[in-house]
């Protein structure tokens, strides 16, 4: 050694105390904690923050040091030279050099050291600097990682739970953590890192209740940090130490205006407290978790809200397009009824002169029977007469049609039922059945049809206006029998067996009517043109072409559903309807 010492050792103040922080040596100094007094030569030269120079400890000089003195007779130690670290005039350790004979140092010597000292200090500050700059950036580092997160999952709470407790824990030089979410006075565990299975299973038990006492207790009680050196030595061990073999925790609230929503807990499993650095970082997590909450329930809300107004949006317009359509369908209705009472009065003097023509025509061939006339006149006579009665009476079937067509026009002009209410969709297609079975019956004779039913017991009610809703299967039924009929009548098989079936099926939100025939089918290019007014391939005289266009209507329309039709020409023809439940409802 430069300084001719037998020994040397470096001592650093931590707070009212110096701590041995490097020894070199043989000497067995024997002070790894001391407070500073000025009982020995360390503490003095804190103190005074001057060197401190003993020629000969056990002389008169070393008497105001008790201390080093004691050690001089323990480990033969004679003369002392102590010098202070100095840092901005602020003692913060010092440098020690024994000698085992009396043998002062010299003014070089301790210039020397007093160097060393400087030197010593710069080291030291320059450690520290780097140590805090480095904690400063992994701080910094977490931070950016946590918001990073945070912007990355900005509805999703485990991913930010679960890196805030991951920077933490490392940052902290913690063995685990836990974050618990607090509501309405219970705890409930939502993310841990590192976290003992039997713990884990303790925390996130329906029966996890906080022990009086304990960290979380104490959080919950006053909504201040709960900082615990050693849980072990603690009153109340809680399952942290029991479970986790927790020692040093620390618990830090996360606080949202002033209600207390959840917490998070850094366990070390010795004991080493942990420092107000790494308290301040928990806190600057605890914060952020509570912004990912508030920032998720807020999101939340959005989007209900814009789900509620998107929703709002629909039925409005859906409201809007039904109430223009029904205002389009009583103006247009309004006019076809007007435009059909036109026509109707011309048409049934058109009617009645036609049938007056056809007996004034009978009565003028039985005249001319009574005129002398040649044969011929009389031959060309009764030629035109017949041709005149034929003419009429094509007259009198055409208006008959037009009445027929006016009538339909009517009825379809016929604004429906506003008493819109519940009606058992099995009971109402039963009875459209009969009625158009019986209906058939009575109009044509010899009519026979097989009836098939598949009513599902579960189809229920449905909100409807029951007379339209009628209306429209008296429709469809009339078609099927006519369809299935027409294909009898047609069929070279003799034992073709005219079926028409009635389906409903329960679907939720939605009741579904399958009426399905076995009749002729529809070509794609009418099938294309079916649900227009005026359409229809019915020979004059059987159909207007408005009751499918009717149908439509009342289906659609009215109530909101939907009209399918599959078909296979010469095989079958299904008609399906779709309805909502409720009014508003989606089909």
């Amino acid at each position: 050694m430069l300084c001719g010492a037998d020994d040397a050792v470096a001592h650093l103040r931590e707070g009212d105390d110096l701590c041995t922080a490097a020894h070199h040596g043989q000497i067995p100094v024997g002070m790894d904690k001391r407070p500073i007094n000025r009982n020995f030569a360390s503490g003095r030269a804190v103190i005074d923050r001057v060197a401190i120079h003993v020629h000969d400890v056990l002389s008169a000089e070393g008497d105001d040091l008790p201390a080093a003195q004691e050690m001089s007779r323990r480990v033969g130690i004679r003369t002392i030279l102590c010098v202070p670290l100095l840092r901005e005039r602020e003692s913060i350790g010092t440098i020690l050099l024994p000698r085992t004979e009396v043998a002062p140092f010299s003014d070089k010597q301790i210039a020397l050291l007093q160097t060393f000292a400087d030197q010593a200090v710069i080291a030291i500050e320059n450690a520290r600097l780097f140590n805090e700059t480095r904690d400063a950036l992994e701080r910094q580092t977490a931070t950016s990682e946590v918001l990073k997160v945070l912007s990355s999952f900005p509805v999703q709470l485990e991913p930010v739970f679960d890196t805030i407790l991951e920077n933490a824990v490392r940052i902290c030089d913690a063995k685990f953590g836990n974050l618990l979410l607090i509501d309405g006075g219970r705890a409930r565990w939502a993310a841990g890192v590192g976290t003992p299975p039997e713990l884990a299973q303790y925390l996130q038990s329906p029966s996890f209740r906080p022990t009086p006492g304990s960290h979380l207790d104490r959080v919950m009680q006053t909504k201040r940090v709960s900082h615990c050196v050693d849980d072990t030595a603690e009153p109340v061990i809680g399952a942290s130490a029991r479970l986790g073999g927790a020692r040093s925790t620390v618990c830090v609230p996360m606080v949202k205006d002033e209600a207390l929503i959840g917490a998070i807990f850094i366990y070390r499993t010795e004991v080493r407290p942990f420092t107000d650095k790494q308290i301040d970082l928990v806190k600057s997590f605890a914060a952020q978790a509570v912004i990912a909450i508030e920032n998720t329930r807020l999101f939340n809300e959005l989007r209900q809200r814009t789900d509620d107004l998107t929703g709002s949006l629909q039925n409005l317009r859906t409201a809007q397009d039904r109430l223009v359509q029904t205002e389009k369908l009583a103006s247009l209705g309004q006019l076809t009824a007007g435009i059909a009472h036109e026509i109707k009065n011309p048409l049934n003097f058109v009617k009645n002169f036609s049938a007056l023509s056809v007996e004034l025509t009978d009565e003028l061939s039985e005249v001319l029977r009574q005129e002398k006339l040649t044969d011929q006149g009389r031959e060309e006579t009764k030629e035109l007469t017949g041709l005149l009665k034929d003419n009429l009476s094509k007259v009198v079937q055409h208006g008959k049609r037009a009445d027929s067509i006016i009538k339909n026009m009517l009825l379809h002009s016929r604004e429906g039922s506003t008493e819109r209410r519940s009606a058992e969709i099995n009971r109402l297609v039963e009875e459209s059945l009969n009625l158009a079975y019986h209906g058939a019956r009575a109009e044509k004779a010899g009519f026979s049809i097989s009836l098939k039913h598949d009513l599902d017991p579960e189809a229920g009610a449905l909100d409807l206006y029951p007379q339209e809703m009628t209306r429209a299967l008296l429709n469809l039924i009339s078609n099927g029998f006519y369809a299935a009929t027409k294909r009898k009548a047609e069929a070279a098989d003799r034992a073709f067996e005219p079926v028409l079936s009635a389906v409903t099926r329960n679907l939720g939100n939605t009741i579904q009517i399958r009426i399905r025939d076995n009749g002729t089918g529809i070509p794609r290019e009418i099938k294309e043109k079916m649900f227009n007014p005026f359409f229809t391939t019915k020979p004059t005289g059987e159909g207007t072409g408005l009751g499918l266009s009717m149908t439509h209507d009342i289906i659609v329309k009215q109530h909101g559903g939907r009209i399918d039709v599959e078909t296979e020409p010469g095989v079958f023809t299904e008609f399906i309807i779709t309805l909502p439940r409720e009014k508003g409802q989606p089909k």
